[in-house]
């Protein structure tokens, strides 16, 4: 046999593995481009947050993990009965879980354990008991007044006041941890309230 007959079956014998190895590289950068562009767009369109706490019983409880439309709010507003993901005005580096009750120009009042927007009284069939404690705010422009379902047990706009529109994360929209407890969440309309 020819030497030079043996160098080229050699030569022959290595491009396909080198071509091999190549398209194997080039398939794992491909993969991993796309799970980055897959992670950054899941992560820019929602977001996930844990309920800690009692204050959104019977609604949501502790321990539930929560997926949030991030978006639904750059295309619209918050509205009366939306669940929102906010930053609270004492705890900003925080996230808080509640219900939308009044909207900015809005008056809220709590008395006799029911809670009143423009006079109208809100009918919550969401809630377990009444609420305890009396008070009225007005809102301001570019904020909300939000509450816990779990009202006699929740850290809310009662205690610190509104919160500021651009603080908000965006809108809950779905339970998906513990599996049993896989749920879509249900904002219930509050519109009966209107100016």
């Amino acid at each position: 046999m020819d030497t030079n007959q043996v160098e080229v079956n050699q030569g022959l014998a290595e491009q396909p593995r080198k071509s091999g190895f190549l398209r194997f590289v080039k398939d794992v950068i491909e993969t991993l481009v796309l799970s980055i562009v897959l992670f950054v767009g899941v992560n820019v369109i929602s977001a996930r947050i844990r309920v800690d706490g009692a204050s959104m019983e019977p609604t949501l409880d502790t321990g539930e993990y929560v997926v949030v439309n991030r978006l639904s709010y750059r295309l619209g507003t918050p509205q009366r009965g939306d669940i929102i993901v906010f930053h609270p005005p004492l705890a900003p580096q925080e996230e808080y879980i509640k219900r939308v009750i009044g909207l900015p120009g809005d008056e809220v009042e709590v008395r006799d354990g029911m809670i009143y927007v423009n006079g109208q009284p809100l009918n919550e069939t969401y809630l377990q008991t009444k609420t305890n404690y009396p008070g009225s705010w007005r809102i301001p422009a570019g904020q909300l007044f939000v509450l816990g379902d779990n009202r006699n047990n929740s850290s809310d706009s009662h205690e610190w006041g509104t919160i500021a529109l651009d603080s908000v994360v965006g809108k809950a929209v779905l339970v998906y941890w513990p599996p049993t407890d896989w749920e879509l969440i249900t904002h219930v309309s509050l519109a009966n309230a209107a100016h």
